[in-house]
């Protein structure tokens, strides 16, 4: 600091000059290095006005978020299984895990940020809007709650939903049925009336099966404990019930039942939602949910490409590059679809990956105030999606993109030409009604 003081004055004195002597330049400050700039400390700015507007609205948006509907079908059945669940969640509010009965879209840090705050489903039984992590628990909480209702329904609900190897319930399922045709063709015959557990038969197609024991005791079979004939020693088989035995018409209803169901799948929410005409249409914020590949997987796999890009396309030729492209787009389980419309308004949908263009156009239809209105639809960069039999993530829409709807020219001038007053958008009223703005 002396040193510095001492050069300042020395400046001072060099510019005093006499008449007729000129000025010299004033010599300049000394600069501060690079490495004492960077290690100064810099003054933390607060979030501006507008950050804490956009931060409120979202969280207003978030917290107005309407309730899934329930659907119509079934009800008998889905309000005995809901009045089974909320007993069950009422006896474990009283234990120490009564926190993990919430099923509602997560409040974590950072969602305002996200286009969705995840992928949920809805439950065929319940109706009840659950999110991805907990689908399988919620089906299985709800086909267990149907068992006090109708125990036969709920095992074959049991057998078809959580046995993933299709093949093998297959056979597994015609040899049940076996079983039960042996019973209803030979009623008289006891050996038909009886199975033995420890058959390999039995063990390699049957018991190796979820729900199947199950099925058996719901249809009127018993375990019992018989002796082997001309055999020392006992062993366990289901016997059928006399009462089950002169109800041979309800088990062959039974029987076809068993063969005719499929699995319970739970509904993926589309999510939609209306939003305002905005510049940040083509921005997308998507959760981890949207992916196969963990979000390390995606970094990694993001950096690797990253680094071999140029090698790449120097190398591959176009049928190697579009191979590739095809590999990338299976990482995807679903997509984030906006489709905008001619007066700027944005359609927001979620679908699965695989998923048809078909499912998008129905999409559409069922958001329009008239239905039969024509349309088509352009993906990213004006291309006509004509073919609606192709999958999202085989035309590239995967995991988000934003679309166009273009209406039929001829066709509506003719409409605006006839009417009197068009209203003001295409939409249903209840969707406008919901209308939000994308931050």
């Amino acid at each position: 600091m002396r040193k510095f003081f001492q050069k300042t004055k020395a400046d001072l004195k060099f510019r005093t000059a006499g008449p007729g002597q000129k000025l010299s330049e004033p010599s300049r400050p000394p600069r501060e290095s690079p490495k004492a700039a960077a290690a100064a400390p810099r003054p933390r700015q607060g979030p501006t006005d507008e950050a804490q507007m956009a931060a409120a609205a979202a969280l207003a948006r978030m917290e107005g978020r309407p309730k899934a509907r329930l659907p119509s079908s079934q009800e008998a059945i889905r309000s005995q299984v809901r009045k089974e669940l909320r007993a069950e969640a009422a006896a474990a509010e009283r234990g120490p895990d009564a926190e993990e009965g919430d099923t509602g879209p997560p409040a974590e840090d950072g969602a305002a940020a996200l286009s969705v705050s995840g992928i949920y489903f809805i439950c065929p039984l319940t109706g009840e809007l659950v999110p991805r992590d907990r689908k399988e628990q919620h089906l299985r909480e709800a086909i267990q709650s149907y068992f006090s209702v109708d125990p036969v329904a709920a095992s074959i609900m049991e057998i078809h939903t959580f046995n993933k190897d299709r093949e093998r319930l297959r056979v597994g399922l015609e040899t049940m049925a076996k079983y039960l045709d042996n019973i209803c063709l030979h009623p008289e015959e006891e050996k038909y009336r009886k199975i033995k557990l420890q058959n390999k038969v039995f063990q390699e197609r049957i018991s190796c099966l979820e729900g199947t024991h199950r099925f058996f005791q719901a249809v009127g079979f018993e375990t019992k404990t018989l002796p082997i004939p001309g055999q020392e020693g006992t062993e366990q088989f289901y016997v059928l019930r006399e009462e089950a035995l002169a109800q041979l018409e309800q088990l062959r209803q039974h029987k076809e039942q068993l063969l005719g169901s499929e699995p319970v799948r739970a509904r993926l929410d589309r999510q939609c939602c209306v939003f305002k005409p905005s510049p940040a249409a083509t921005t997308f914020q998507l959760p981890p949910d949207f992916y196969n590949l963990t979000a390390e997987e995606l970094r990694r796999e993001q950096r690797l490409r990253t680094e071999a890009v140029e090698k790449a396309s120097m190398l591959r030729t176009k049928a190697m590059r579009e191979k590739e492209e095809q590999r990338e787009m299976r990482k995807y389980n679903y997509t984030l679809l906006r489709v905008r419309f001619p007066d700027g308004y944005l359609l927001q949908g979620t679908f699965y990956a695989r998923e048809s263009v078909s499912e998008l156009y129905s999409f559409v239809r069922e958001a329009l105030r008239d239905d039969w209105l024509p349309f088509e639809l352009l993906g990213p960069g004006g291309l006509r999606l004509t073919d609606e039999n192709l999958a999202f993530n085989e035309c590239g829409l995967v995991p988000s993109a934003l679309l166009t709807l273009a209406w039929d020219e001829a066709l509506m001038a003719d409409i605006q030409a006839g009417a009197e007053e068009q209203p003001e958008s295409p939409l249903k009223p209840e969707l406008l009604a919901r209308v939000q703005t994308l931050s």
